[in-house]
């Protein structure tokens, strides 16, 4: 059994609250403060050890080393619980002094102390036995890495840039061609194509570009993963959520789900994807929901398994590795940014951990991440030395294992308890960041530093662990994933660390939920059957300190432990409200998670919990929540959803708040109780869904600027960072002009959707410290808009929506600034508007997007090329054309003989870019459009809100 770095994640809560305790003035109990101190000053040396430990060689360790290291690991539990406990007895709720001394004015005998002291005693006795087998053993002591905090720009693009994947165009075509997308007039019968392969070898990332490059083609598309144990519920409802049915309710049963999409894909020509296909059970199941309809629909599997394909198909595809060049591409491409570097000092060494890592595509990218930006020689030595000579013979999955082995013991310890932790979730759940680095947090894995939060400290170890290869990221937005998956092969691996360490233990709920002789500290149920099912009440779950719940609830959510810190019950769809009848027990909980429940109302009592930092019931019936949430005074991180209703007041009261979201506007008083957020100085993200109903004429139009100028003072009193705004009014433009921002203000993210912006404010250029800026939709781009957002000194993303521009023209040119944007995305909604970058525009630009209507060359207004050429550091292009074309297909616009203006556009813009010394990659999509829509239209509506329309003519 290997040694992890799960121990030392005990051991730093433990150290850091010992430290708490000897500054308080409550253990002034005779004796104790001696003994903590003790305590504490025996554990940090054996906590350093246990450090050493975690970075030596497995082989190294006999049986008495690790046998001493799980049972300190158990008496650390033992003395956090006794700490935890002492504490909550002790606290009123308050922080500082003055709640415990007056808490112990209260007290009326000497029993409670003297519990406490002798709880200590015993333990004291217990650290004494450890200690000195600590100082029998000697331990190698070896080193660690620190951590970085931002995703490496190399891996995003890997991840994002499908023109720049390496080995894909081969097999890529072959499938289309399998799929007889290129011949003429292909086959109305329904085509399977199944891709087969061992794990590591891409087989997703194959299929999901098949998938991409065609789905154009089909009038519904989904793309949906099996995984080993599957919930087929859950695959059948993605399949409907994929193909456009909404149609199902929570009550459907597998049957019903079966029969409604198959209604639905009737008469439709779909393509679905069914990933990760462990058996011919799951396949000849999910294949009942999908119709043979004679339409020319095509199915696309991917398995590890050749017999399973066969069984999904005849037509298969059996994956080979990379070759070497291209293996080599990848892997260059991953350590250094570029296919082809010349470092000769390393000599041979790129070659021979290549040939060691086989062809597989995550072999290369696991051992690459390692060696990013390392150019020493002694390093890349090191690297190979520990692939080992024998790596070379063994077969596909046992070298996998031993690179991700390899590179595991290359991650600090503390990122490898925050990886194993990750071994709660199924295979190929989409695991968000928020979420994940809330129960971290809750866990006590992140300790806050000087000039960072918890939460900030949290998002470098994430990203950390996606630039070293261990978790993929998902959904990157603005330079952030906003989460991430665990390669089912990665996953196995931290599955099998976790159980060795007893960090934690699963359970399908149909067996007994522990195999060990120690205490179970985090269970995981995974129940996908249709039946509620009992979790035995068995004495090792009585100081479990977390539990996660996917698919139905278990009888006993509850449980009786009075150590349980994080709670995560999102999803099940079962929970009820009397699961929740008995939560003040839980006086220890941190992190409440009830998300897409049947929950419909929280009870009084969860006041009590007065450790709770994270609550989430997002997708719940919930409609009001209890006044006593103001007694939750550590409560840092609320998710509700904007129907979500709040007591008078309550919202002033919540002074830990850093998190909200998404608070709903739907009237005129909810609007003026925005001032609440202002009393609360610790708030850093506000998401706000304004869904206002404003009267008509001058008293709508009151109403609607009184309430945006409620907003304009959360800027002015609040230290936000990020703020976020969904606007639905139909009738008034959102008014910026009574907004004004503190100064400095430290605001980095502003996005505004769904509303009309009158115009760009002037104190926008003032603001700092923006980094990312989403406004949509402005009802005219004038040039002094552009003006004021290219003063904003940090702004790297832009992305706008307007209308149109001032006589038709939105000009980009070497005077208006944006000179650090990354990332520019406009789209022009109405027709009759030219785009134009002049020579020295946004000199740092790398990806722009740019969308517009094309059915006519007059909705250009003589544009044509856009004057892309003239974006000097650009290196991708992304064009969506509405027109006379056909909808959504992924082919080549210069060639549609319908639709002349969509062919003239595109013509341009690709001579603009066959010219750019860049050659950056450009992408097309279209969109039928029937009619043309000016500006014009839009006065009307524009009069009605009272707002004079000669400046759009300026």
């Amino acid at each position: 059994m290997e040694v992890v770095g799960v121990t030392t994640g005990v051991m730093k809560p433990l150290l850091s609250k010992l430290t708490k305790l000897l500054e308080e003035e409550y253990i002034k109990v005779k004796g104790v403060r001696k003994q903590i101190k003790f305590l504490r000053d025996e554990l940090s040396a054996m906590s350093a050890t246990l450090e050493d430990l975690a970075d030596a060689d497995p082989e190294q360790l006999n049986s008495e080393v690790r046998l001493w290291r799980n049972k300190l690991r158990e008496l650390a539990y033992d003395l956090e619980d006794c700490i935890d406990s002492f504490m909550a007895r002790v606290d009123d709720g308050r922080d500082g002094p003055t709640g415990f001394k007056k808490y112990f004015r209260k007290l009326k005998t000497l029993k409670a102390r003297h519990d406490i002291a002798n709880q200590i005693q015993e333990l004291k006795a217990s650290v004494m036995e450890a200690s000195e087998r600590h100082r029998r053993y000697e331990f190698a002591r070896l080193k660690h890495k620190s951590g970085t905090s931002s995703i490496d720009p190399r891996l995003q693009a890997l991840h994002e840039d499908i023109e720049k994947l390496v080995g894909i165009d081969v097999p890529k075509k072959h499938i289309v061609e399998l799929l007889s997308m290129e011949m003429k007039g292909p086959s109305t019968k329904l085509k399977v194509v199944s891709i087969a392969g061992c794990g590591g070898l891409g087989k997703t990332t194959l299929a999901k570009q098949v998938y991409d490059t065609i789905k154009g083609h089909f009038s519904c598309s989904a793309f949906v993963s099996v995984s080993r144990t599957p919930d087929l519920r859950k695959i059948l409802i993605h399949i409907s959520s994929g193909v456009g049915f909404s149609g199902y309710t929570q009550d459907d049963g597998e049957q019903q789900l079966i029969d409604k999409i198959r209604n639905h894909l009737h008469c439709k020509r779909y393509i679905i994807v069914i990933d990760d296909v462990w058996d011919t059970e799951a396949w000849e199941f999910i294949k009942l929901a999908l119709p043979n309809n004679d339409l020319g629909s095509r199915i696309i599997s991917t398995t590890r398994s050749v017999t399973v394909a066969k069984c999904c198909s005849s037509q298969v595809y059996e994956m080979e590795p990379l070759s070497f060049d291209d293996s080599k591409r990848l892997f260059f491409k991953r350590a250094f940014g570029y296919e082809t570097p010349c470092y000769p000092h390393l000599e041979d060494i790129p070659d021979r951990i290549l040939r060691k890592c086989g062809g597989l595509p995550l072999a290369i990218l696991t051992v690459s991440s390692m060696l990013t930006n390392q150019l020493t020689k002694a390093e890349w030595d090191r690297v190979l030395s520990a692939m080992g000579s024998a790596l070379a013979n063994k077969l596909d999955a046992k070298k996998m294992t031993s690179i991700i082995s390899l590179s595991y013991f290359d991650t600090p310890y503390h990122l490898r308890t925050c990886l194993l932790y990750l071994s709660v979730f199924p295979e190929d759940y989409k695991i968000e960041k928020q979420c994940l680095i809330n129960r971290w947090i809750a866990e006590g894995f992140i300790h806050e530093e000087e000039g960072r939060s918890k939460y900030e400290i949290g998002e470098g170890y994430f990203n950390d662990l996606i630039n070293r290869s261990m978790i993929q990221p998902v959904d990157v937005k603005y330079g952030q994933a906003k989460a991430c998956r665990v390669h089912d092969i990665i996953l196995d691996y931290i599955r099998c660390k976790a159980t060795e360490e007893n960090f934690v233990t699963s359970s399908d709920a149909s067996e007994h939920v522990y195999t060990t002789e120690y205490k179970v500290c985090r269970l995981c149920v995974s129940n996908h059957t249709e039946e509620n099912v009992t979790i035995w009440k068995d004495p090792m779950l009585s100081h479990v300190r977390s539990v996660t719940i996917f698919g139905q609830p278990v009888k006993t959510c509850l449980l009786p432990s009075t150590c349980l810190q994080v709670l995560d019950l999102g999803g099940c769809r079962g929970i009820k409200d009397h699961h929740l009848e008995s939560i003040e027990t839980l006086i220890h909980l941190k992190y409440l998670r009830l998300s897409s429940s049947s929950i419909t109302k929280l009870p009084e009592k969860i006041g009590e919990l007065k450790y709770l930092q994270t609550l989430d019931v997002r997708g719940t019936r919930i409609e009001e929540l209890p006044s006593t949430i103001t007694k939750l005074q550590r409560l840092a991180h609320l998710y509700v959803d904007y129907k979500t209703r709040f007591s008078n007041g309550v919202i002033g009261q919540m002074h830990s708040l850093e998190e909200m979201r998404e608070y709903g506007v739907e009237s005129y008083e909810q609007g003026k109780s925005l001032q609440e957020f202002s009393k609360l100085t610790k708030l850093r993200i506000l998401k706000i869904g304004w869904y206002l109903n404003s009267l008509e004429g001058s008293e709508g139009l009151r109403q609607a600027e009184g309430s945006h100028s409620y907003l304009g003072t959360l800027l002015s009193s609040c230290n936000l960072y990020n703020l976020f705004i969904t606007y639905d009014d139909s009738y008034y433009p959102f008014s910026l002009d009574s907004w004004h921002p503190a100064a400095p203000c430290s605001l980095r993210k502003l996005c505004i959707k769904g509303c009309r912006i009158f115009k760009v404010p002037n104190w926008m250029a003032s603001l700092g410290n923006l980094v990312v800026l989403n406004l949509q939709y402005m009802i005219c781009l004038r040039p002094e808009d552009v003006e004021i957002l290219g003063g904003i000194p940090s702004l790297l993303f832009l992305k706008l929506a307007t209308l149109g521009g001032t006589n038709g023209r939105i000009t980009v040119h070497c005077r208006n600034g944006f000179r650090s944007l990354k990332y520019f995305s406009l789209f022009i909604v109405c027709c009759g508007t030219a785009l134009e970058f002049q020579v020295g525009s946004m000199p740092k630009l790398e990806h722009v997007k740019l969308m517009f209507h094309a059915r006519e060359r007059e909705c250009l207004n003589g544009a044509s090329d856009l004057g892309i050429q003239h974006l000097s550091t650009l290196s991708k292009v992304e064009v969506e054309i509405w027109g006379n074309c056909m909808a959504d297909s992924n082919y080549n616009p210069t060639e549609d003989e319908n639709d002349g203006a969509v062919r003239w556009v595109a013509s341009a813009i690709n001579g603009a870019i066959m010219t750019h010394p860049n050659r950056p990659i450009v992408i097309y999509k279209t969109h039928y459009h029937r009619d043309c829509v000016y500006l014009a239209s839009f006065e009307d509506l524009l009069r009605r809100a009272g707002i004079e329309l000669n400046w759009l003519k300026k």
